[in-house]
């Protein structure tokens, strides 16, 4: 038995604990008559060197709430974090009347309403990071009576203008899990689509907005009309790929699925708190 665990010692450390990770945030929750809620921070990393038997932490970000008649714009999402990595939350959605949309990740889109002059979406890649890891949300003219778009990880949102609400930002295509899929995707304003990555849909006229997807960071959908709530945030993800001669452990706070391809195993996290780790042996 000794001889077998020299070995198996042996042959770990000839495998470089070589991780890829995704990192993204929860999305922003739309706004209340209001602009489309920004996504969650997307940031992706590749051949990070690890040491096994070191724990590193973990936290899923919750998605933002939809702005109701109290609050108005939607609350903006909580981050995401690997060992020393984060990804910003999502910006909430600007409400009815003028309440201006949040800054995060991706920005939130602008409302419907937005009093004097131009209402801006809020600013993305709230963390300045490089690449960075989302987009501002879409502008509002007085007059148009249509929100905007929040941003996605991959484009701006769109702008709201004409009673043409405008569609959430596109988010990013990422096979790290084994297929391509889309992450991070901006909530829409009025009527219109979210961005592709859980991107919630404004609401149809007098409607509320539709929930960003979870576990994709999805910005939640604009309400649209008076009386119509925002679409909560959908929730964020961190997904790690590693040799599959490693066996990963995870604390008991984690919910994750671990699959094994081609000489990996990848480990999806949906959810993890902030005392929450993983480590290697």
């Amino acid at each position: 038995m000794r001889i077998l665990g020299i070995i198996a010692s042996s042959k770990l450390s000839l495998v470089p604990l070589d991780v890829d990770y995704l990192v993204v945030a929860g999305g922003g929750g739309g706004g209340w008559a209001g602009g489309g809620g920004g996504a969650g921070g997307y940031r992706y990393f590749t051949s990070q060197s690890l040491n096994a038997g070191t724990s590193y932490a973990l936290t899923i970000g919750a998605g933002g709430n939809g702005g109701t008649s109290g609050s108005r714009g939607g609350t903006e999402g909580t981050a995401s974090t690997f060992s020393t990595n984060s990804s910003s939350g999502g910006g909430g959605g600007g409400g009815y009347s003028n309440v201006a949309a949040d800054a995060g990740g991706s920005g939130g889109g602008a409302p419907n309403d937005p009093g004097a002059g131009v209402a801006t979406g809020g600013a993305g890649n709230a963390g300045s990071y490089s690449p960075v890891e989302g987009y501002a949300g879409g502008n509002a003219s007085v007059g148009a009576s249509a929100s905007a778009g929040g941003g996605g990880s991959s484009a701006v949102g769109t702008n709201g203008v004409l009673g043409t609400g405008g569609a959430g930002g596109v988010g990013t295509s990422n096979s790290i899990s084994g297929s391509a899929t889309y992450y991070a995707g901006g909530g829409g304003g009025d009527n219109a689509a979210g961005g592709l990555g859980g991107g919630g849909a404004g609401g149809a006229p007098g409607s509320a907005g539709t929930a960003g997807t979870v576990n994709t960071g999805g910005g939640g959908g604009g309400g649209s009309g008076s009386g119509a709530n925002g679409g909560n945030g959908g929730s964020g993800i961190i997904i790690l790929k590693y040799p599959d001669a490693y066996t990963a452990t995870f604390s008991g706070g984690v919910t994750q699925s671990t699959t094994t391809s081609g000489g990996y195993k990848i480990s999806q996290i949906t959810a993890a708190g902030v005392s929450d780790t993983v480590s290697w042996s």
